[in-house]
């Protein structure tokens, strides 16, 4: 056990949601004016013509029903297919940050703290807005928080990566109080132009407040935490600051915001990720609770990362032995999809509260790299 814990969580969503029904009408309409543009290239067996999707195909193969974004019109402009966000000057505070912001403040009006109780803030995301200065320092300077801060990538595995380097920090002595921040605008990393993937990621930010167990009552003990990698190209993004030095001498036309298959934006093989990552995962979490003397049966709840609900009720059923799912194993990728590093911490702000002391839960991330990461907590009263 850890002199960190989990004191309270935040959570913001956007105003904007698509839904199934929309996405898929979009998506068709850009396919029907790609294939009549296309249709002497595809004649002469040149390019293959896109196939249109449907929203029985879209729930089947996610779960997901909606998710909420930054900006609607600019990802259904089959024009666009791009969210609109306007650049913003140096000295405005950036759009991650801003989010970012925003949750954190809810962590701490949740917890009854303020910034002068922190002294370092984490931004662990998938999807960074630029290489530096840090999105966390800018948050830091928002909030008027007088320590320090960094950004760390772990991809989907962010957040648990991160409430292990802060609880880490804090049982070290080397800060009272850290915020663990997920800005993830995902719609920016989406190429809404691919079939297999346009309707898996949403936008959203949510903050973990940690803090040493001696200065606040009540919140979440972290029984114990583990971090795991294994590198695999079947999730990748490969857009980058070198993309522009990849073209020949001579072409200066712009690097595409996403053709139907860009793998400059998110790309994976779907049924690779399922057949590895669910066994690795089950078996980390399993492996985790012998060494922790927990037994499924003194397990309350896992939340995991809301990536793919078939994923998440077979890593379940692994775990607890039996079927399950909804109340031991919430879901909110049906109304969020997945958010990357914050899908775990949602679960948990949502499906929390209902818990009683000494109950105990798991919450595990997994993703590209691949990475993943177990922190399991016991309620505190």
């Amino acid at each position: 056990m850890t002199a960190a814990m989990i004191r309270s969580t935040g959570l913001w969503t956007p105003e904007d949601s698509i839904s199934n029904e929309e996405l898929v009408s979009s998506f068709n309409a850009y396919v029907e004016r790609y294939n009549e543009t296309h249709a002497d290239e595809i004649e002469r067996g040149e390019i293959e013509p896109l196939s249109p999707s449907s929203v029985e195909f879209v729930e089947k193969a996610s779960g997901i029903k909606s998710r909420y974004v930054v900006d609607k019109s600019g990802v259904l402009d089959i024009e666009r297919m791009v969210p609109n966000i306007p650049a913003r000057d140096n000295d405005e505070l950036s759009i991650l940050a801003e989010i970012g912001v925003k949750a954190c403040r809810d962590a701490l009006e949740r917890a009854g703290k303020t910034a002068q109780d922190i002294d370092g803030v984490i931004v662990a995301a998938s999807n960074m807005q630029r290489a530096y200065p840090a999105v966390a320092i800018e948050v830091q300077d928002a909030l008027g928080i007088d320590g320090f801060a960094f950004d760390m990538n772990v991809a989907c595995s962010s957040a648990t990566f991160g409430i292990q380097a802060a609880a880490d920090m804090i049982a070290a002595g080397h800060a009272r109080a850290i915020l663990v921040v997920n800005p993830e605008i995902c719609s920016g990393h989406l190429n809404w132009r691919d079939r297999d993937s346009h309707f898996i990621f949403g936008d959203v930010a949510t903050a973990i407040l940690l803090e040493h167990e001696d200065l606040g009552e009540g919140g979440w003990a972290i029984l114990g935490t583990r971090l795991r990698t294994k590198f695999s190209n079947n999730i990748r993004n490969n857009f980058g600051f070198l993309n522009r030095a990849e073209r020949p001498a001579g072409d200066n036309t712009p690097v595409p915001n996403g053709a139907p298959k860009d793998d400059r934006l998110f790309v994976q093989e779907g049924r690779k990720v399922f057949k590895e990552v669910v066994p690795m995962v089950s078996d980390m979490i399993r492996t985790h609770m012998d060494e922790l003397s927990i037994t499924p049966d003194d397990l309350k709840r896992v939340w995991l990362h809301q990536a793919n609900i078939n994923m998440n009720l077979m890593i379940a059923r692994k775990v607890f032995g039996r079927e399950a799912g909804g109340k031991d194993a919430p879901t909110i990728l049906d109304e969020y999809a997945n958010t990357s590093s914050a899908g775990s911490v949602i679960a948990f702000h949502l499906h929390s509260q209902d818990m009683q002391a000494g109950d105990r839960g798991v919450l595990c991330s997994f993703g590209a790299g691949y990475s993943a990461g177990t922190v399991f907590v016991e309620k505190r009263g």
